[in-house]
């Protein structure tokens, strides 16, 4: 018989959002499979995950399911999704595939160190922003989920622009391509995302060190 432990387990990662979010996960797997034959298909199921998004945290919190592990798998999705999206257009644009692998390799170590930290300092997400101790930047940007929204939107839509120019150069507007229009747009979003995420790295840096000098111990983490 399971144990009382083993039941809340299970239904922890039964609970709405983390459905959301494995529907999220095989949906970007479906993407992939399109990427490069059916930019239609795969956009649209790209697009569709990216709006679960959107949902899964409103449930959450409506149905007062959050939960640790959702946040882990609502980060690293999110991370992934543009990480398999940059490796296709790597494929696209050789040229630029090292500032694409620098790019990545920032977004995923400083979310995962954020989030990480904030795991360890027993926040209850790693959106917490009332931690004074936090960098200011860290505060204003998720202080506000309009203007976290947009950060994150106006990055993806930099990279999907970059991806849609490979295939179309979409409408023209007073004669320049839409999709150039769109990249042209973004690219200060996305260098701003780029900057908070080195913020994120080197904040959770120093929240990492500050906890284990208090605890006095070293702590390895695999």
């Amino acid at each position: 018989m399971d144990s009382p432990k083993n039941v809340r387990a299970i239904e922890i990662l039964l609970y709405v959002p983390n459905l959301i979010g494995y529907t999220r996960v095989l949906l970007l797997c479906a993407a992939y499979y399109y990427m490069l034959s059916d930019y239609k298909i795969a956009v649209a199921l790209y697009g569709i995950s990216g709006i679960l998004d959107i949902f899964d945290g409103y449930a959450a919190r409506y149905l007062n399911q959050c939960s640790k592990f959702g946040a882990v798998l609502d980060m690293l999705t999110d991370r992934v999704a543009t990480a398999s999206l940059i490796i296709c257009l790597a494929h696209f644009y050789p040229k630029y595939m090292v500032a694409f692998q620098l790019w990545v390799m920032l977004d995923i170590c400083s979310h995962w160190a954020h989030q990480l930290a904030s795991v360890i300092r027993g926040d209850t997400s790693h959106k917490n922003s009332s931690d004074k101790k936090r960098h200011f930047i860290l505060r204003l940007y998720y202080n506000s989920r309009v203007f976290l929204g947009f950060m994150c939107a106006g990055n993806e839509l930099f990279f999907a622009s970059l991806y849609m120019l490979n295939f179309t150069t979409g409408p023209l507007i007073a004669g320049f391509s839409f999709w150039k229009i769109c990249v042209f747009l973004s690219t200060p979003v996305m260098a701003v995302k780029t900057v908070i995420s080195g913020i994120h790295l080197l904040d959770a840096a120093w929240s990492l060190a500050c906890v284990e000098s208090e605890t006095g111990s070293a702590m390895k983490v695999k």
